[in-house]
């Protein structure tokens, strides 16, 4: 294994263009080129697919295509009954891990990999991972972006189009750029689903 390899998942800097990682993950995009280019109808053959794309893919995970992955999805790992809307983007160039039962809305974004601040580095093509961690039931709304290295609690909400810049606890909804708390999950929660509207 190169020394560059050895990095993409200690968060230390390396050069993402190093031939032996550019070699296996153009295997893993080319799966998940095949997965974008299925049909809806094919469901059986999507959830096979996927458990051959995913690092790890829990019972009845659904992923609307098209689904975009650095490196194919192979360093997702989704419990189970995920289910993410269209255009899901998720730089895995280190792990990401995703829940039992968390909802992932259209056009969000999962990002792992970063660059230093440095010019001089990132003239050179440094670049650094840090994992994504994604609690279980959450609901993560649409067009919302996670950056490197955040965590998110179970049961946390984060609303549209936030950015989640640090971690998020559980039991929360969160929203904003940059994301913050806005409440507790709380009692009025059990009793209305939508503004004023009943859960029966």
């Amino acid at each position: 294994m190169s020394e560059m390899k050895k990095k993409l998942h200690t968060g230390e800097l390396y050069l993402p263009g190093d031939k032996e990682i550019l070699k296996e993950q153009v295997v893993y995009q080319d799966r998940l080129y095949d997965y974008n280019l299925t049909k809806p109808s094919e469901s059986e053959k999507r959830m096979k697919m996927l458990t051959e794309l995913l690092g790890d893919c829990g019972e009845g995970v659904y992923i609307e295509a098209p689904f975009f992955a650095n490196f194919g999805g192979h360093h997702c790992h989704f419990g189970k009954m995920v289910y993410a809307n269209y255009n899901l983007t998720c730089v895995d160039d280190s792990h990401i891990y995703v829940g039992d039962y968390t909802m992932i809305g259209p056009n969000v974004t999962i990002v792992t990999a970063a660059h230093p601040i440095l010019p001089e580095l990132r003239e050179q093509l440094y670049q650094y991972n840090m994992p994504v961690h994604i609690g279980r039931n959450c609901w993560i709304g649409a067009g919302a972006i996670i950056l490197p290295g955040i965590s998110i609690g179970d049961h946390t909400v984060i609303g549209a189009g936030s950015i989640v810049t640090t971690d998020i606890p559980a039991n929360v909804v969160a929203v904003g750029n940059p994301c913050r708390v806005m409440r507790e999950i709380n009692e009025h929660d059990k009793e209305y689903y939508y503004k004023d509207r009943k859960i029966h």
